[in-house]
């Protein structure tokens, strides 16, 4: 992600998909930055989005090598992440995705953490636990359990 991409001013989405990006670079300039596809490169870590965290409303990110989602927590007004197929293993990083107040829309599938709940039938219920806000989770509207407030009425 070379420099010149800064004198994009004007740019509200940028696909730089299937391009052996190893690193996430170079964005400060793009103040109107709403959609980065990053998909299908070679990007371990999410830091160098704090240029575009008060714009950036949709992260393509499926199909790298993130493990960690330190440096998510800048983007607080995005709604919609796809981060299908990368590494995460923890429930410790994925609720880092708590810190962002906006995200509605979440695909996750093909992450090591979700593929082992997934297969224990606890994925959506889990995920959702720690992401309360979530409407859209894997491409499924999440239905909201409303809770008891019956006093046993019967």
């Amino acid at each position: 992600m070379d420099a010149s991409l800064s004198t994009l001013t004007n740019c509200e989405k940028l696909s730089l998909s299937t391009n052996c990006i190893e690193k996430i670079t170079n964005l400060n300039g793009l103040k109107n930055l709403r959609i980065l596809s990053l998909g299908r490169n070679n990007i371990k870590v999410l830091n160098g989005l704090e240029a575009v965290g008060e714009t950036l409303e949709e992260l393509w990110i499926s199909y790298n090598l993130i493990e960690k989602l330190k440096g998510i927590q800048c983007m607080k007004n995005l709604k919609v992440l796809y981060m299908s197929n990368n590494l995460v293993k923890e429930w410790g990083e994925f609720v880092r995705l708590a810190d962002l107040p906006c995200l509605a829309d979440l695909v996750f599938v093909g992450n090591p953490l979700e593929e082992k709940h997934s297969a224990e039938g606890t994925w959506m219920d889990e995920a959702c636990k720690r992401l309360p806000n979530l409407k859209k989770l894997d491409g499924t509207p999440v239905i909201k359990q409303e809770e008891d407030e019956g006093d046993g009425e019967s």
